[in-house]
């Protein structure tokens, strides 16, 4: 139900965004594609269903913000994009590393998808980054195996020791000029700002700092993105979804 509760929030955008000094829905075409229909008896499916339908969606150079969802999603929508672009520069906003091998022996679930894009040779592996990070985890191999793959972190308190400007910066450089994908999922924010989420963790970044990261990596060459793990049942006065239309206001406006 994220996708839904997203468009609703939506309706409090306005078509002029002043940072960046864009009319985005004024100045390309910008379509909400609608919803697809994925089994959720079947991730496989589900998986190979999503991949064929962006795949589709951008054959004629158009390029998506997709709304999730579960964060399943970053893989299939990394395929296409890689299939495209060859192996993308990754930022990957998060409150966790979602690197991980298995889920109760299950290779394909919300906290597997960039081992497996890795796995796949879908990432540039001299430009990928999680941001946003934190909370405990299930040992020091997960830094370790994380760090294997290529992935510099900047943890939320990294944020805030450093700050937005000096966090961009270090990103940036991190990017180049590489095809960027961003994934954002939305629990990268403190459940101050983003209760609505199924994995929520104490010690995050605000929706200001977010926003404002996003902002400084106007210029770059994103090619695709995705706004994820929006759980409208557990959000409170439309607090997650507020931030998550934000958010991918800010990516559409970006692109």
């Amino acid at each position: 139900f994220g996708p839904a509760a997203l468009r609703e929030a939506s309706r409090l955008l306005r078509p002029y965004h002043p940072e960046l000094d864009v009319s985005p829905f004024a100045e390309t075409q910008v379509v909400d594609a609608g919803d697809i229909a994925l089994n959720p008896f079947n991730i496989g499916e589900a998986i190979e269903t999503l991949q064929d339908e962006a795949e589709a969606l951008t054959a004629g150079g158009t390029r998506l913000v997709t709304v999730g969802g579960d964060h399943t999603i970053a893989l299939p929508l990394l395929r296409a994009a890689a299939k495209k672009h060859g192996p993308v520069a990754l930022l990957h906003f998060d409150a966790h590393l979602d690197t991980w091998d298995t889920y109760f022996g299950e290779p394909y679930t919300h906290g597997t998808p960039f081992r497996r894009a890795s796995e796949e040779g879908l990432l540039d592996t001299e430009a990928l980054s999680h941001v946003g990070t934190r909370g405990p985890l299930y040992g020091k191999r997960d830094l370790e195996e994380d760090r294997r793959l290529g992935f510099g972190i900047v943890t939320s308190g990294d944020v805030m020791r450093r700050g937005v400007a000096e966090t961009v910066d270090a990103l940036r450089q991190r990017i180049g000029g590489r095809p960027l994908y961003i994934s954002v999922d939305i629990d990268v924010l403190d459940p101050a700002h983003a209760p609505g989420t199924g994995t929520p963790e104490a010690g995050g970044m605000t929706s200001r700092e977010l926003l404002e990261i996003l902002r400084g990596l106007r210029d770059c060459n994103l090619i695709g993105a995705d706004v994820v793990e929006l759980a409208p049942a557990y959000d409170h006065a439309e607090i997650t979804a507020i931030a998550a239309s934000h958010v991918a206001y800010d990516l559409v406006s970006l692109l």
